[in-house]
């Protein structure tokens, strides 16, 4: 065992030697190899969709990376100087600190042009990341049980990349950014009673001020990110504690987790993705011009840039603005500016607000207290999948009303008509998508039925030996089988009587009838899967019309490959050459 021993340790390598003293060397001190051995193995499902919220997170590592480079040059302050840089256009122009800063950053720092704008590709792309990771698991499901507070963290994280992309794109004080913060000093002002301090508060004293600057730089690089970091470890350390949802397929279930470990599968492909996005991330920085500051000029109050277009996150808040009436009220002696309050306060207040407590109020109306690890597929929960629908139309067109005016340019319309379709079509146009959505729903339902009773259409027609043509179909895959048959019919709560046995009045009635109102709403159309014995006289329906064809197969496969003029299929027992096929004819004529 000794000789052994050594000749081990003279076939290691130094490094290995050095690698394994200094592991052995911390676990004595740590008990990090338990630790490693339980985690390192752990499996993580594979599904393209999981990828988005990895986007997310290596968009957020390039922002801090190239946002730590820019702090180095960037000055947060609103002093007027002169600039004397670069830029030849801008050269003598009185502007603040903060935009000449940024010029220089631009034009006269090594990187700089390139490092600014993948910083703000990369900003853009970790908000649509969030985004669309937030509709797959709204459209999943996967926000229910035990995942409500992740939901939560989800809003919460999307709210903050908002305020962190509003607070970067204001720093460099150009003309479009100097509007973007005119509409955002409004939007406080809008408040009753306290609106007007609150504006006072932030821009310390009349607008634009001295400070503003300075206090939106320090929010930009220290409050939010720090916010957005510590709600990512948790949102992490939240995914690593629970089981991680799984689409529905063979073998799984909601207690297993059927995927690749960690390591060493996972976290190569993992880190490969990071450089992908990286890659991508610099590409799109490098040959796409984004937010050209040199063009908009230094801010002055009294002016506005034409055709100013907000990023694209905050433009569906910019188009609900635009399309309010201009309506204003006196109460108390205080003026309520309702074009500004209601679309810029109240609308994004309700929107946040329902997206939170969403998971809580399906829970609610279901009553359903178990955990959820297998995800839905969208159209075997309609209700939910038309109110995403709706919500996404709602979106939709008040993203377009942020570009009215260019829309009008562009296609030589009136912006006046423009408006008020969509202010009319806000109202008409989200019912419809959640009607239309939901029927479609039902739809797919319906054939993923007909699947699981009649098999799948093959587009094979046979003929019967009494006449009679038939559609040949195929059982379905065992994939396809553990998909269909992995939803759950939910049955609606019952509605609840107004009196209990002893004729007393029941003080839950209206609570529970709303409820179950609520619980029909959501689970009563709804398509039931077969039973376990209907689906096996489908299966057994699908092997007779297999056995129907087994003859012809039986006699296709018998076919040989003649090489003759080529090659071609011959039947064994038919004439294998024109003359033999000719004398065979002449032969049946006689007879």
């Amino acid at each position: 065992m000794s000789r052994q021993a050594d000749v081990q340790d003279i076939a290691a390598s130094p490094v290995e030697r050095v690698g394994g003293a200094v592991a052995t060397y911390v676990d004595q001190r740590t008990g990090s190899n338990k630790f490693l051995a339980r985690n390192l193995g752990k499996v993580f499902p594979d599904h393209w969709s999981f990828m988005l919220g990895e986007i997310a997170l290596y968009s957020f590592i390039v922002i801090l990376l190239t946002g730590t480079y820019l702090t180095l040059f960037y000055k947060p302050s609103m002093v007027e100087v002169v600039y004397d840089g670069s830029y030849i256009p801008l050269k003598g122009v009185m502007m603040s600190e903060a935009y000449a800063s940024t010029l220089d950053i631009s034009f006269d720092v090594r990187g700089g042009l390139l490092l600014r704008q993948m910083h703000h590709w990369a900003a853009l792309i970790f908000v649509a990341a969030i985004a669309v990771h937030m509709f797959r698991v709204f459209f999943t499901g996967a926000f229910r049980k035990p995942r409500e507070f992740n939901w939560i963290l989800g809003v919460a994280l999307a709210t903050l990349a908002l305020a962190a992309g509003f607070s970067g794109y204001s720093l460099p004080d150009d003309l479009l950014s100097g509007t973007g913060l005119q509409i955002a000093r409004g939007i406080v002002q809008s408040i009753p009673v306290v609106g007007t301090w609150g504006a006072f508060l932030l821009f310390g004293g009349e607008f634009p001020g001295t400070d503003f600057i300075s206090r939106l730089y320090a929010v930009h690089i220290l409050l939010v990110p720090g916010l957005i970091l510590a709600l990512v470890t948790v949102h992490l350390m939240l995914v690593w504690t629970q089981k991680h949802t799984q689409f529905p397929g063979p073998g799984r279930t909601n207690n297993n987790v059927v995927g690749y470990p960690l390591m060493p599968v996972y976290m190569a492909k993992a880190g490969g993705f990071f450089f992908a996005v990286f890659g991508i991330i610099a590409l799109i920085g490098g040959l796409i011009t984004i937010n050209p500051i040199w063009v908009f000029g230094p801010y002055t109050p009294d002016q506005v840039s034409a055709g100013s277009q907000p990023d694209w996150y905050i433009g569906w808040l910019d188009g609900a603005l635009r399309m309010m009436p201009n309506v204003e009220s006196v109460i108390f002696g205080y003026t309520i500016s309702w074009n500004v309050l209601v679309p810029a306060v109240v609308i994004p207040g309700l929107v946040f607000t329902a997206l939170a407590f969403y998971p809580f109020l399906e829970a609610w109306v279901t009553g359903d207290k178990r955990e959820h690890n297998l995800l839905d597929r969208p159209r075997n929960a309609p209700t939910r999948t038309g109110i995403g629908v709706m919500a996404l139309t709602f979106y939709g067109l008040l993203w377009i009303g942020g570009g009215n005016d260019i829309i009008a340019i562009s296609f030589d319309m009136s912006i006046n008509a423009i408006t008020w379709f969509l202010r009319i079509a806000i109202f008409v146009l989200p019912p419809i998508a959640f009607v239309v959505t939901k029927r479609i729903c039902l739809g797919l339902q319906r054939r993923d039925r007909e699947k699981l009773l009649h098999g799948y259409e093959s587009g094979r027609i046979l003929r019967l030996p009494h006449g009679e043509f038939i559609e040949v179909h195929e059982p379905i895959s065992a994939k396809d089988m553990a998909v269909i048959t992995a939803k759950q019919d939910i049955v609606p709560l019952p509605a609840p009587s107004r009196t209990d046995a002893r004729g007393v009045a029941n003080k839950w009635y209206a609570v529970k009838s709303l409820r179950s109102r609520l619980s029909h709403f959501f689970y009563a159309d709804n398509v039931p899967k077969p039973s376990a014995a209907e689906i096996e006289a489908a299966q057994h329906h699908a092997a007779h019309d297999a056995e129907l064809e087994a003859p012809l197969h039986a006699y296709e496969d018998s076919d040989e490959l003649f090489a003759a003029h080529g090659g071609v299929l011959h039947h064994p027992g038919m004439p294998k050459t024109n003359a033999e096929q000719l004398a065979q004819r002449r032969e049946q004529s006689k007879a």
